[in-house]
């Protein structure tokens, strides 16, 4: 797909999104959930930095008045979506009672690395200073997001547990964010060798191209370079390396692809790198299912993946 028909498919999409999200079934008071859209969480006015807040109903708050929170970065090949076409993922977790901050951040090929890991760091020290202002609990932060998305939680994760040279990541080692959670669904986390993918037998050829246009849109061309250049840009690769000392406080994993999808060796690899670190892993693969299946949230391999991922949370006290 070309930049042209990319930006087109990025409006209608869009549009579609906004057309869904108006149904009556759709719209978040009919679910208890109260939304405020377009916080910034850097000062620059670009709504590249602006988040919404999915507020679960008040009648429902805990005792102590404070909610999990659930920072969540869409996907989009790192040059495509944001938030306002991904309510669908914040939504279930605002009606199980997670107060939600649904990030934007700056998009490819205009802003590569590191401009949307910087930016999806910066959201995350916002929301550690600012949950308490919408009754979430800064010592308790899940990070979700799905296949760009998912990427760039992973290496939030690592950045927050390793000591890097990248001076975003220094303040956020240095801030130590409590997270409670890592949930990167069907990601693209190794951008360095994606002959692994493009050079399989049977895999269509309009894959091969998005594929590689998704990580060129986030490290540049000739992808494989720009990759090695940012190791921060495959972090399954980071935490396939030997650990360091301080490598030991990783919170648990919650990873689902479909056995469809080009991107499912990515997650078997993760679930595997954080099993040798001594990490807690959990990993859903549901046959037959595509990239993206568990956006279509009326179908049965959605509904189980939703189901899992909340019996996990709930779970959470035991496993960390």
């Amino acid at each position: 797909m070309g930049s042209v028909l990319r930006r087109a498919f990025d409006r209608s999409v869009h549009v579609a999104a906004q057309a869904v999200y108006l149904l009556p079934n759709a719209r978040p008071k009919r679910h208890g959930v109260r939304v405020v859209r377009n916080v910034p969480y850097r000062p620059t006015g670009r709504a590249d930095h602006m988040l919404d807040v999915y507020l679960p109903d008040e009648a429902d708050a805990p005792s102590d008045g404070l909610r999990p929170v659930v920072m969540y970065v869409h996907g989009g090949a790192f040059c495509m979506l944001s938030k306002d076409t991904h309510q669908v993922m914040a939504m279930p977790f605002a009606k199980r009672g997670h107060v939600v901050f649904n990030i934007n951040y700056r998009l490819g090929p205009v802003h590569k690395y590191p401009d949307p890991l910087e930016d999806a760091a910066a959201a995350l020290l916002w929301v550690m200073d600012n949950a308490r202002r919408y009754g979430g609990d800064p010592e308790r932060i899940v990070l979700a997001g799905e296949s760009a998305g998912a990427n760039l939680i992973t290496a939030l994760t690592y950045l927050s547990t390793h000591t890097t040279d990248e001076p975003f990541g220094r303040v956020l080692r240095a801030r130590a964010p409590k997270i409670r959670a890592t949930i990167p669904i069907y990601g693209l986390l190794d951008l360095v060798d994606m002959k692994r993918m493009t050079e399989r037998d049977r895999v269509p050829a309009w894959a091969k191209t998005e594929l590689l246009s998704a990580a060129a849109a986030y490290v540049g061309r000739p992808v494989a370079e720009g990759a090695l250049r940012h190791p921060l840009a495959s972090p399954l690769r980071l935490f396939e390396a030997d650990a360091p000392p301080d490598a030991s406080s990783l919170p648990p994993f919650f990873i689902a692809c479909g056995t469809a999808d080009l991107l499912l060796d990515d997650s078997r690899r993760l679930k595997a790198a954080i099993e040798k670190r001594g990490g807690k892993v959990e990993m859903h693969v549901f046959p037959g299912e595509v990239h993206g299946f568990n956006a279509m949230v009326w179908r049965p391999a959605a509904k189980a993946k939703w189901r899992a991922l909340f019996q996990f949370l709930e779970d959470l006290p035991r496993l960390q």
